[in-house]
C-alpha cells in the first residue's frame, strides 16, 4: 500500500512510499480503509524537522493525525464493515500514570503517551490503518465529506468542557465569548460557542477571504481591527493563535470572573516587554482564570462527533479549502493563501 512518511528530525524528508507494509494486527483489531486525512500546522512542523518521533525500531514516521476512514473488518463485533470512523490520536502511556489509568490520557503526567502520526505511533496517511475499538470513533454517514474535522473539533470540545467545569466554581451565567484566530480551531471553537447559545465574537487579522463570512454564517460577530477596538469584556476567551502579544492581551481583556483558555501554541525566542505586576493585579482582583488545553480523550471525541452532527453540513464543508489527491501529496502539504483546511484524499 501507499503511505506518506517523514524521517523525524530531518527537514523536508516527506515522501510517498509505495509498497509500505500492511498494518500489523498489533496496532489494533479494527482494520480501516482510509478516505482522507486533514492537514494542519503540526504536520508541517514535523515535515520541517522540529519534532516527531518514529515508532520503536523504525526510522520512518507515517504522518497524519486527522483521520477519516471506513471499517473493513472488526473481529470484535464492535463496528461493522462500512462504518465511518476516525481514529483517536493519543494513546495512554504503558505505566500508566494516574490520569491515563482512568482514560484521561490527554492529561498524561509522565510524557510516555503516544500519538498517531506525531509520537511513537504510525499515522493515518496510509491507505489502510488499524486501531482497537476504543480508539475508533463512529461517525454519522452525513459526515462522510467532513469527518476529518473531528480531530480539531475534539480539541475544542475538551476546551469547552474544561471551561464549563471551571465556571461552576461560582454562579456562572456567561453571555459573551471571544475567540482569537479564525483558523480551523478558532472557527470550530466559535461553532461550539454558538451551539451553546452564547454571543460569539471572533477576532482575526484577515479582512478579505473566507474567514469573515464563515464567522457571520454562524451568527457570530467578526472583528479585524484589534483587541482595543472590541469595546466589551468577554466572559469566556478561547485564544487560538499562540501569538504572544494576543495571549497577553486576552488575559487582560476578560470580564470579572472570566475564563481564558489558551489553545494556541507559541513559538519561543520572542521577547515582549509587559507589566507583569499589572497582569497579576488584574487576574487576582477580578477572580480570573487562565489555563492551557491540548489534545483530547475519548469522551471529548464523542462530544465532538455530536457537535459536528448538529452543525450545518454546508458550513462544515466550506471549511475545507482544498481536496488534494494522494498522488499530489507534496502540494497538499504546501500552504496556500486564504486556506482554512486542506484534505489529502485517499478515495
Amino acid at each position: 500500500m501507499r503511505a506518506v512518511t517523514v524521517t523525524p528530525g530531518v527537514p523536508n524528508s516527506l515522501r510517498l512510499v509505495e509498497g509500505y507494509p500492511e498494518p500489523s494486527i498489533d496496532e489494533g483489531a479494527v482494520l480501516v480503509e482510509a478516505i482522507a486525512v486533514g492537514i494542519c500546522g503540526t504536520d508541517r512542523e514535523i515535515i520541517d524537522g522540529h519534532y516527531g518521533e518514529a515508532p520503536p525500531g523504525s526510522a520512518e514516521l507515517v504522518i497524519g493525525h486527522e483521520s477519516l476512514g471506513r471499517v473493513l473488518e472488526d473481529p470484535t463485533g464492535s463496528l461493522r464493515p462500512g462504518d465511518l470512523v476516525a481514529g483517536v490520536v493519543r494513546h495512554p502511556d504503558p505505566v500508566p500514570c494516574p490520569n491515563c489509568a482512568v482514560g484521561e490520557w490527554d492529561m498524561c503526567r509522565n510524557d510516555q503517551y503516544t500519538e498517531h502520526g506525531i509520537k511513537g505511533l504510525p499515522g493515518f496517511a496510509r491507505e489502510r490503518w488499524r486501531v482497537d475499538p476504543e480508539f475508533a470513533v463512529l461517525l454519522e454517514p452525513a459526515l462522510a465529506d467532513v469527518g476529518t474535522l473531528l480531530e480539531p473539533t475534539s480539541v475544542v470540545a475538551k476546551a469547552w468542557e474544561h471551561i464549563e467545569r471551571i465556571g461552576v466554581r461560582s454562579v456562572w451565567q456567561p453571555e459573551t465569548v471571544l475567540v482569537t484566530g479564525a483558523g480551523p480551531i478558532g472557527l470550530l471553537a466559535a461553532l461550539l460557542g454558538c451551539q451553546r447559545g452564547l454571543t460569539v465574537h471572533v477576532l482575526d487579522l484577515a479582512t478579505t477571504g473566507p474567514k469573515p463570512e464563515l464567522v457571520r454564517a454562524l451568527g457570530a460577530h467578526y472583528h479585524s481591527e484589534g483587541m482595543a477596538a472590541l469595546g466589551f469584556a468577554p466572559d469566556v476567551v478561547l485564544e487560538c493563535t499562540g501569538a504572544p502579544s494576543v495571549v497577553l492581551d486576552v488575559m487582560c481583556q476578560a470580564a470579572p470572573n472570566g475564563i481564558v483558555c489558551l489553545t494556541g501554541v507559541s513559538t519561543g525566542g520572542r521577547l515582549i516587554d509587559f507589566d507583569a505586576g499589572a497582569l497579576n493585579r488584574e487576574l487576582v482582583l477580578e477572580n480570573n482564570v487562565v489555563f492551557g488545553s491540548v489534545n483530547a480523550n475519548r469522551r471529548h471525541w464523542d462530544l465532538a462527533a455530536t457537535a459536528l452532527a448538529r452543525a450545518d453540513q454546508r458550513w462544515l464543508a466550506s471549511l475545507i479549502s482544498r481536496r488534494v489527491p494522494l498522488g499530489a501529496y507534496a502540494e497538499a502539504y504546501s500552504p496556500q493563501p486564504d486556506e482554512i483546511k486542506t484534505v489529502l484524499d485517499f478515495a
